[in-house]
């Protein structure tokens, strides 16, 4: 292990002693929110002391293996230990590597999920429907709250585009990976020839934060355009001008809520998405200073890169951010069944958030 790498964890481990203590002291116990605070950072930091302990011991068992091969009793005996030793040791390493990764506070956040057909026509309308019924049918398989803020409805099915939200502990952390441009190769069902055709659609994650500070929002900025929200009629028919439509003027964002039947919540709503917007707007710019230096641009909020190709005819899905990232599980994975793709994607940003931190070394 690096030694700066241990100073940071050694330092760590001396927080959380001093934490605990903290913690036992009457006039923290009586400040609620101090406790709380506090509290939640012991939690925080106790995976860093629990698998630096074990580090520890299973540098001494190497130590101790390796003390016991002057012996020749022993030495047979030790040599069977060492090899699952030091790797005990080097994946102990690296889950120690991975806890000093910094934890992207966007994390736990619902999102706004925003997706619109690209290029070829009609098809990227219907490829636009596929992706919407994908993520929705990955969030009921994680128990999250599908809500859809604004659809324009394709011609032929699908969706020009659609804007939902998504609620639930740990979406963002799950989804963040898929702001994009998602690839399609098929025969689309109005095709007579037989043809292979290529089609696209953008995808955007934005993280739906309680508070953003960094965006500031005056209402000298804002036209506010009311209209009926459209339906399918019947009783429930919206009979008033409840959709809301918020254009920034200094940017020119425009967004739409219409799902509501009370025209304050369209707004609210209106106005948690279009801060969100202009917040991903200024990271993806930010992003892009830094984006030299890594090798997997995930999160980023660029929706101008391709990321991935859904390849019907060979039943595959390609991720072009990571190398050799091939799935042959393409029908299981437009059902919702992600999480093999991210879990990957997850593993490669940690992978190099380490290198980094290990280059700031």
């Amino acid at each position: 292990m690096l030694p700066s790498l241990r100073r940071k964890l050694d330092a760590l481990a001396e927080r959380h002693e001093e934490v605990g203590r903290l913690l036992a002291e009457p006039d923290v116990i009586a400040d609620n929110t101090r406790f709380r605070t506090l509290n939640q950072e012991f939690s925080q930091l106790q995976p860093v002391v629990d698998n630096l302990a074990a580090y520890q011991r299973a540098e001494a068992e190497i130590s101790g293996a390796q003390s016991m091969l002057e012996d020749p009793e022993l030495r047979e005996l030790a040599e069977a230990e060492l090899p699952s030793a030091r790797a005990r040791l080097a994946e102990l390493e690296h889950a120690l590597g991975l806890l000093l990764v910094p934890v992207d506070p966007r994390d736990e956040a619902n999102l706004f999920l925003e997706i619109r057909a690209g290029t070829g026509g009609d098809e990227a309308a219907i490829f636009a429907g596929d992706l919407l019924r994908m993520y929705t049918r990955y969030a009921e398989s994680r128990r999250w709250q599908v809500e859809i803020l604004s659809a324009n409805e394709g011609e032929h099915g699908g969706f020009r585009e659609v804007v939902a939200r998504i609620e639930g502990r740990g979406a963002y952390s799950r989804l963040k990976f898929e702001s994009g441009t998602h690839r399609v190769q098929r025969v689309p069902a109005t095709e007579s020839q037989g043809r292979i055709h290529t089609s696209a659609a953008t995808v955007a994650i934005l993280p739906e934060l309680d508070d953003i500070a960094e965006i500031e929002i005056r209402d000298a900025d804002l036209k506010v355009d009311t209209f009926r929200a459209s339906g399918a009629g019947g009783q429930h028919v919206n009979k008033t001008d409840s959709a809301i439509r918020i254009t920034h003027l200094p940017s020119g964002l425009v967004v739409e809520c219409q799902e509501e039947r009370s025209q304050h919540k369209n707004r609210a709503r209106a106005l948690s998405l279009l801060k969100a917007r202009l917040l991903d707007d200024e990271r993806s710019r930010q992003a892009a200073v830094q984006a030299e230096s890594r090798r997997l641009q995930v999160g980023s909020g660029d929706r101008s890169q391709r990321i991935r190709t859904y390849n019907f005819p060979q039943g595959r899905i390609t991720d072009h951010r990571v190398e050799g990232l091939t799935l042959y599980r393409l029908p299981e994975i437009l059902q919702g069944e992600l999480d093999e793709l991210v879990d990957r994607l997850t593993a490669e940003q940690q992978a190099d958030e380490l290198k980094l931190l290990t280059r700031e070394d």
